[in-house]
């Protein structure tokens, strides 16, 4: 019982610990006390606000880490609703949280990084100081790779040399992304044949049999080429993909969702890392990452998979075009290696995430969903105009009357008025679907390329917008919108 106690008291102690680590401001000593700091991110936040509670605990992990940084950077937070007021006027703080990095007292941008604890370290250790640390002897040379971080140095004899003046300007370029250090101490150049050149170092973490841990550059000094170097080979056969970096990975893309937790379970996380590794060798030409299941549960409902029952990876895949694959077998070695064969021999099915075909869909406003998308819209010899929705969505209620009296007063006419939810199905690649409803024209000889409806959202604009737009007009109505007379018998 004793020992449990010690643990809770062990764990409010780090807790508090990390908070003393936060500088809390006031308008009475925000700027005499940033004068004293080179670098601090203060935090502008509210106590009752949720987001801010959620920040809290990560900004405090952060500022434990940073105070210990080389140079050292201070975090900071003033609250809005008291003691800093002017301040956060001052600074045109609107909402909450609101974070900006200041050199001293002054400014200098608004902070557009993760809100995670690593991903703020990582981000605010790329804004200070020189985009490239330089090494001045062994000891520098050894610390400056015990990191579980890819790390890019350049061992060059001159500072200005050509290749030195490219290498560090793609160091200011890339510096969010990754690590870079260079050298011109005559015992590391001359050392292991890396004069003149640039190098790439896997962390001791990540290496493994079945890709190189040391890569060279020796090249031309050329940005654009440094560039790629740096950008193709930072993430290895298999990168670690995160929150944070998700969109540096692109399509075709193989992607293994498994418990990756390289602090509590590095050996676990590479164990399977590994297999994905040897089994991908054979299929160079996609791309491979591995990511935690918890961090990226959207993804796998967005597959289909509500939830990943065991610890073995699950394999979700998107091509060139951004369709959707899973690897129905259970995980390992020889159902993945099958798995890439056959993506790389298009032979397998799309997913496509929808709800049920309706059995009923005869009212005049048509129910799209997933599976019959091409059925209603792109195999029609139509016009369409169709509505992405969402069932919680304000805007989208109000608007659902009039859409069915829109249906029910052109339901003789050769254009289809349909209803799409966008949170229950996948929309087709070629909407832009940013907020609910959204709603697009879609001309019957022209279906790959639809058209953003902009117009008023009452029953007579849109009968107005279709009347107008329709490809071959409307029988009832004439391009104005307004009703035809029916000719009387003579």
């Amino acid at each position: 019982m004793l020992a449990k106690y010690l643990f809770i008291f062990s764990l409010a102690l780090g807790a508090w610990a990390a908070e003393e680590d936060v500088l809390e401001l006031t308008d009475s000593d925000f700027t005499a006390t940033l004068d004293t700091y080179d670098n601090t991110l203060v935090m502008f936040y509210a106590p009752w606000c949720g987001h801010c509670k959620h920040l809290k605990p990560e900004f405090a992990k952060a500022a434990g880490e940073l105070k210990r940084n080389d140079p050292p950077i201070t975090l900071a937070k003033v609250d809005c609703t008291e003691g800093g007021k002017d301040t956060c006027g001052k600074y045109s703080v609107s909402g909450y949280p609101t974070l900006k990095i200041f050199s001293k007292s002054e400014m200098v941008s608004d902070y557009n990084g993760p809100r995670e604890a690593d991903g703020i370290v990582k981000y605010m250790k790329s804004q200070v100081g020189p985009a490239s640390k330089e090494l001045k002897g062994e000891e520098c040379h050894k610390n400056f790779l015990e990191t579980n971080e890819v790390s890019y140095i350049l061992y060059t004899e001159k500072e200005d040399s050509p290749l030195a003046k490219a290498f560090h300007s793609v160091a200011k370029k890339l510096r969010e992304k990754a690590r870079f250090a260079h050298t011109i101490a005559k015992s590391l150049v001359e050392k292991d044949g890396f004069k003149n050149k640039i190098v790439l170092y896997r962390p001791k973490i990540l290496q493994n049999k079945f890709e190189e841990s040391i890569l060279h550059y020796d090249g031309e000094s050329n940005i654009a080429d440094i560039s790629d170097f740096v950008t193709k080979n930072y993430f290895g056969l298999a990168g670690i993909r995160t929150r944070d970096n998700a969109q540096s990975f692109v399509n075709p893309l193989v992607v293994a969702y498994y418990s990756v937790d390289y602090v509590k379970n590095p050996k676990g996380t590479n164990y399977w890392r590994n297999r994905i590794l040897k089994a991908s060798k054979n299929y160079k030409s996609f791309n491979y990452a591995i990511s935690n299941k918890d961090d990226f549960q959207h993804e796998l409902n967005d597959f289909g998979v509500t939830f990943a029952k065991d610890d073995k990876p699950v394999i979700l895949a998107r091509d060139e075009k951004n369709q959707k694959y899973v690897m129905k077998d259970e995980f390992n070695v020889e159902n993945f290696e099958k798995f890439l064969k056959d993506f790389d021999s298009n032979v397998l099915e799309p997913f496509i995430k929808s709800e049920p075909i309706p059995e009923d869909n005869s009212a005049p406003v048509k129910v799209v969903v997933g599976k019959n998308y091409d059925d209603i819209i792109t195999n029609s010899d139509k016009d369409v105009l169709i509505e992405f929705y969402a069932p919680w969505c304000g805007h989208c209620k109000k608007l659902a009357p009039i859409f069915d009296e829109l249906g029910e007063k052109l339901v003789d006419e050769n254009v289809v008025i349909a209803k799409f939810d966008a949170t229950a199905n996948d929309v087709p690649a070629q909407f832009e679907v940013r907020g609910f409803p959204t709603l697009y024209w879609i001309p019957k000889d022209a279906k790959s390329s639809p058209v953003k409806y902009e117009g008023g959202r009452e029953l007579d604009d849109f009968v107005k917008y279709i009347a107008k737009h329709s490809s071959d007009g409307l029988k009832n109505f004439d391009r104005k919108g307004n009703a035809k007379v029916a000719k009387e018998e003579l």
